[in-house]
């Protein structure tokens, strides 16, 4: 005896995502490039851009250090909780671009 709750089981299928769909999709499979900035980029852009406007000195000097903690945050939220492989990459490549830069202090 043969009883069928749901006649449309057998076509549904469970998806298997694809690279493309974990390289640029979030959880519920939003395609997700860019995302309004958050707190960290928007004080790090904000210090960098400070940076060229004062002159050297120790506000300078301020700026530059929060900028870079800013944007260092940033890079390893996005690098450990990013939505896609994509924006954790994304995190990976500022991240290491920022140890980079890091070390040519002038």
């Amino acid at each position: 005896m043969s009883t069928q709750l749901n006649p449309d089981q057998k076509t549904l299928e469970t998806k298997e995502a694809t690279l493309f769909d974990r390289t640029f999709r979030d959880s519920e499979g939003n395609l997700v490039l860019a995302q309004a900035p958050n707190l960290p980029l928007l004080v790090g852009l904000t210090g960098t851009l400070l940076q060229y406007i004062l002159p050297d000195g120790k506000p300078h000097t301020v700026l530059a250090l929060v900028a870079f903690g800013a944007s260092f945050t940033w890079a390893w939220q996005e690098l450990f909780e990013g939505v896609n492989y994509f924006r954790r990459a994304l995190g990976l490549i500022v991240l290491v671009s920022l140890i980079a830069l890091g070390f040519n202090f002038d």
